[in-house]
């Protein structure tokens, strides 16, 4: 394990624990594309090279990261080659991130995109699985966690009941019962105006990055804010029982998950 907080603009604050997979070496966003099997990779035009390659390298050891703590392998990540990762373009002034799913593109901002990518992947894997688990033909556009809740029929597989553990952790905790995670997402709402932190969606966005952050790994360009940030203390995260019951899910299924791809 190592403690790194390295220095410029793209890395100011970005705290990261955990092993040094580039050896201590600079990568290309090439090198991202190729090692975590992304579909392709688009760079802004206002994204100097300098700043590229510090760029490269915090989203390398951020997806990293991110397979080390789920077990699977790095392709994974990529979605086996139909994630699509933007950086500095395509993005939109109100977030520091955000997934297209008629895209399949994962965007991170240039200055602002810290903290949420397991946010974010989470949304590019909901909707990925959503049609390998799911009965769901000629449909709009699916994300996994929200066609649970609706009650559709899934394929049968081991791994997809897995999955709907996972989903039956965050949504229903108590003998299935929502908990007080899904109750304060509504409390949000009521004083936001309007639905959102109790989309399923994103609550299981959220309950992701909040099960990353909660690895003894630490890497706040990957995920932060879980613990102490804003959201957190409005009591828009699992938990800390609610987190531990939800990261036995997940790993229940990512493990697995990681099995089966590594052995296909």
């Amino acid at each position: 394990m190592s403690d790194t907080a390295p220095s410029g603009a793209l890395h100011r604050h970005h705290y990261r624990r955990g092993p040094d997979y580039r050896c201590g070496d600079d990568v290309s966003f090439a090198d991202v594309r190729d090692q975590f099997g992304l579909a392709g990779v688009k760079v802004g035009r206002w994204v100097s090279r300098g700043e590229q390659r510090l760029a490269a390298n915090l989203v390398f050891d951020a997806m990293a990261d991110l397979a080390y703590i789920l077990n699977v392998p790095p392709t994974v990540i990529g979605l086996r080659g139909r994630l699509h990762l933007a950086f500095g373009t395509g993005g939109t002034p109100q977030s520091q991130a955000h997934y297209q799913p008629a895209a399949h593109t994962l965007a991170l901002a240039k200055n602002a995109g810290a903290g949420a990518l397991a946010h974010e992947y989470w949304h590019a894997f909901d909707h990925h699985i959503a049609a390998k688990a799911f009965h769901n033909e000629g449909r709009d556009v699916a994300f996994a966690s929200h066609l649970w809740l609706l009650q559709r029929p899934m394929v049968p597989h081991p791994l997809n009941r897995r999955l709907s553990a996972l989903f039956n952790a965050v949504f229903a905790p108590n003998s299935d019962a929502h908990g007080e995670f899904v109750t304060q997402a509504l409390a949000l709402d009521e004083q936001l105006g309007r639905r959102y932190f109790s989309l399923p969606t994103e609550l299981m966005a959220r309950a992701f990055e909040a099960c990353i952050q909660d690895h003894q790994i630490k890497n706040h360009y990957l995920v932060s804010g879980t613990k102490q940030g804003q959201l957190a203390r409005a009591g828009a995260y699992p938990g800390q029982e609610h987190l531990q019951l939800i990261n036995l899910a997940l790993h229940h299924y990512f493990q697995p998950l990681g099995q089966v791809l590594s052995a296909g």
